[in-house]
């Protein structure tokens, strides 16, 4: 059993950098209801600010448009979607991507929805695209919004499945010409790359020499981190075997180890772009208990290594691989189609309720304290594995016990739990069948489903201290919190007379 001693001086303040930013899928889908009606449930309870997806440039979007021979830069779906994201509270984390078809050089294309993945055809038409693209939001927004949003330079240039060749220079080459046009625009804009995928740490250097060399504007360096090995392919799914939480953690170190003594690279933002345990989005481990316990000590600590890491993605509201085929597919968001929460988006949501000051951290745990003297603990089931073998299941128990210096006064103890069988949606999905398209009274009971377990209970403090011993079920991730309570007198009341209470 893990015995957590809870001191009464903080050690540290809990950093942002979890919900700084999330992932979605293209743009042309925040068009969507179910889209709008689940990013408006996450801001409610979670509260991210910023939304970073692919498709802003894609011909879905429109805003590059030619009628008999007249080009014309059309904003009519952009400003739907960013109105929307405003209007909730979150601000755009704009992706450059993919190259609409009108400019450029190739056919080639990523995912079902066809994101073009060539150069342009005339870096000089490109340029006056970005720039037009970002005068329209400021001349909208106003340059004080703008401005607080990070503009990233294409995304995964390091694989040819996204930027062709995977050619290096030419991506470079984008690079720079966008920096600069941004810039021309105004200084104050944020703009940045490379946006490279897991196995490439040496593009950080390769990007750090070159902005160098070329005197590229650089604001922020970018990278995406994901721990799975590769995938077993079954009909509409995957299974994959992964890496340990570390190796997410140790990505997310990357930028900055690999800048090192660049210039003073090392000093800028790191914004993780993307990142999750599975890089496919019908793995159905994303669906489960073990993909929250899995990616806890992640959250509580990434804050030490980025500047923000975004959750890929925040809703199944997503095609890449093609229309979803089930509610329950593996799908990447932290919610369902029609906002069935995961065990996952609980992680998420027990972060937002989490404390200023940190008082206790550990491999299982992290505590904190709000102004209003309330103590909150995180606490998951570390995971079993070895740095050299895959990263496996966990016991079906796990014990720790907290001890609280909260003086002689009383405490009311609230814990949420979720695990393979609280606050579990997916398991009573595959209790309940495994029903592709549920009907509305199955949607009714996994919504139901779908909430953690609460228990609560009274306390009184022993010597100035409080102790609790806790049972965590397998994979489970829960949230205790600790209220100081002052009991009200109401007079005449008797607990004692009414049947069943023994108080």
């Amino acid at each position: 059993m893990t015995t957590i001693t809870i001191p009464t001086t903080p050690i540290g303040t809990l950093s942002n950098a979890w919900r700084e930013c999330v992932g979605t899928g293209r743009m042309n889908l925040a068009l969507r209801a179910d889209y709008q009606a689940s990013l408006a449930l996450v801001q409610r309870e979670i509260g991210f600010t910023h939304i970073r997806g692919h498709g802003l440039l894609s011909d879905d979007m429109g805003i590059l448009r030619d009628s008999e021979g007249v080009r014309r830069y059309s904003y009519t779906y952009l400003d739907q979607v960013v109105d929307f994201y405003l209007s909730i509270g979150i601000k755009p984390f704009l992706e450059l991507g993919f190259m609409p078809s009108l400019i450029a050089s190739g056919d080639d294309t990523v995912f079902w929805w066809k994101g073009n993945i060539t150069p342009p055809k005339d870096y000089a038409d490109w340029t006056r695209l970005i720039q037009a693209l970002v005068r329209h939001l400021i001349d909208r927004y106003g340059l004080a919004e703008v401005s607080t949003w990070p503009i990233e330079v294409w995304n995964e240039p390091n694989l040819d499945g996204f930027w062709k060749n995977a050619d290096q220079a030419e991506y470079f080459k984008l690079y720079d010409l966008t920096a600069r046009a941004i810039k021309e625009v105004d200084a104050a804009l944020q703009v940045g790359g490379p946006a490279i995928s897991p196995g490439a740490a040496q593009w950080y250097a390769d990007f750090g020499d070159y902005v160098l060399a070329h005197n590229s504007p650089v604001d922020f360096i970018s990278g995406h981190a994901y721990s799975s090995r590769p995938p077993e392919q079954i009909p509409f799914g995957v299974y994959q075997e992964f890496e340990r939480p570390q190796w997410l953690l140790d990505q997310f170190a990357d930028p900055r180890r690999m800048v090192a003594g660049k210039g003073g690279l090392a000093q800028l933002p790191v914004h993780i772009t993307e990142f999750n345990t599975s890089y496919c989005p019908n793995n159905p481990l994303h669906d489960t208990a073990y993909n929250a316990a899995y990616l806890a000590p992640v959250l509580a600590r990434g804050g030490d290594l980025a500047d923000s890491f975004s959750y890929w993605t925040f809703c199944d509201v997503f095609e890449e691989a093609n229309v979803p085929t089930s509610i329950f597919h593996g799908g990447f968001g932290l919610l369902t189609h029609r906002q069935i929460r995961k065990p996952t988006y609980h992680l998420y949501h027990f972060m937002a309720q989490m404390g200023r000051d940190v008082l206790a951290q550990g491999e299982d745990h992290l505590v904190t304290r709000h102004g209003d003297g309330r103590v909150t603990m995180l606490a998951w089931q570390p995971l079993t594995g070895t740095d050299g073998g895959a990263y496996g299941s966990a016991d079906f128990e796990h014990r720790l016990s907290i001890e609280v210096s909260c003086g002689d006064g009383a405490m009311t103890m609230v814990r949420r739990r979720v695990n393979e069988h609280m606050g579990n949606a997916w398991t009573a999905w595959r209790e309940l069948g495994r029903p592709m398209s549920p009907d509305r009274h199955t949607l009714d009971l996994l919504e139901e489903a779908s909430h953690p377990v609460v228990e609560h209970a009274s306390y009184i403090a022993e010597n100035g201290c409080l102790r609790l011993d806790l049972s965590l079920d397998q994979h489970e991730v829960t949230l205790v919190e600790l209220i100081p309570m002052s009991p009200a007198t109401h007079e005449g009341l008797d607990d004692g007379r009414l049947l069943g209470q023994h108080v």
